[in-house]
């Protein structure tokens, strides 16, 4: 069997196709199509239990999919685990150390693990992943005394050891304060300029909308949305009007309804919301650029807006209204992350993957 399948491509470093993951009737990943390529930082999003932390384990062999397959770097995960996960780095859960000892001696102890060279031939790359992670200076310092955001860096230099190609880390700033969020965010952002790929799980969009160019969101083991980060930001644009009065507000509401129904079908949806001063301010979902239109079609009506300015779309907006669609609509898959993971048989050492 040839180690590149033809159909592959060298930029694509993640290709799922039909991935699915049951456990009896659960269905916790559904037909899963994704495609992360070689230089994104890939943001994985969806409310617990939607399936994340299962595609994941799917992608490292730690499970295995009840149909489809998962690809990466060219080969076939069911064939050729060995050699793909060679190139990986990963952190799924949290990381387990020894906490009477130092960071520089729990990388010691995973290096050895990780069939990396025996001795101080190694003290290059633990000095060098320390220095990425911004740990060299409490490289001496027990772990137990780390903090939960250095605690977290010390498991992505782990990760790091073997110098991988693809970084997966699955909601690496659970459980920081803001401080340790803007930690992992820069060195997120480091290890992007380092030329890795990142597949980041995470429940924080705006720290994902800051460091991911690309995005895929899940809901109840379905994916809903996958793109670019700005053109999918750039579909949830919006426009906020403020008129002199409430019942202008109102007016402005019908007429722009009105408008929608009659051609202007650049217009996603028109509402009504307060301020911060508890105004109505009425939400125009469209392009920027449309202002003008949109005040032309006041005036036409008499109505002479007080203020109109853009909008900018934003992830947490675009997630929560795909996540919402995608619930109401419902269907026969019923996402049963936690479920499953409970059900599902664990390699030894699940915690962390990224050893050679």
């Amino acid at each position: 069997m040839n180690d590149i399948l033809p159909e592959y491509d060298t930029s694509t470093i993640i290709s799922t196709s039909r991935l699915t993951k049951a456990f009896g009737n659960l269905v916790a990943v559904n037909d899963l199509h994704l495609q992360v390529m070689r230089g994104d930082v890939f943001g994985f999003l969806g409310p617990n239990g939607s399936g994340k932390t299962t595609t994941i384990r799917m992608l490292l062999g730690l499970i295995r999919p009840t149909a489809g397959r998962a690809i990466l770097f060219g080969m076939d995960n069911a064939h050729q685990l060995s050699a793909i996960l060679q190139r990986i780095g990963a952190i799924v859960e949290t990381p387990v150390f020894y906490p009477y000892l130092s960071g520089l001696d729990n990388l010691r102890v995973i290096a050895a693990m990780s069939g990396m060279a025996q001795g101080k031939a190694n003290d290059p790359r633990l000095a060098e992943v320390l220095e990425i992670v911004e740990l060299r200076s409490y490289e001496k310092l027990a772990y137990s005394k780390y903090s939960l955001g250095m605690k977290q860096r010390l498991g992505i230099a782990a990760a790091l050891l073997t110098d991988p190609e693809l970084v997966l880390l699955d909601e690496p700033t659970n459980g920081l304060d803001p401080a340790g969020v803007i930690e992992i965010r820069r060195l997120i952002l480091r290890l992007s300029s380092l030329g890795k790929t990142i597949f980041l799980s995470s429940h924080i969009l705006h720290e994902v909308q800051n460091v991911c160019n690309r995005v895929a969101i899940l809901q109840k083991g379905n994916l809903v949305k996958q793109g670019n980060v700005s053109d999918l930001l750039r579909s949830s644009e919006q426009i906020e009007i403020r008129m002199n009065e409430a019942d202008e507000a109102q007016q402005a509401l019908q007429i722009l309804q009105q408008a929608q129904g009659q051609g202007l079908d650049w217009i996603a949806n028109v509402t009504i919301e307060a301020n911060r001063r508890e105004r109505p301010i009425v939400i125009v979902g469209a392009p920027a650029q449309r202002s003008a239109e949109i005040n032309r079609v006041l005036a036409q009506n008499n109505l002479f807006a007080a203020e109109i300015h853009p909008r900018e779309g934003n992830l947490e907006e675009l997630f929560l209204e795909v996540t919402t669609s995608a619930a109401q609509a419902g269907g026969a898959h019923v996402g049963m992350e936690a479920l499953a993971e409970t059900l599902a048989p664990e390699m030894p050492g699940s915690g962390k993957r990224g050893s050679r």
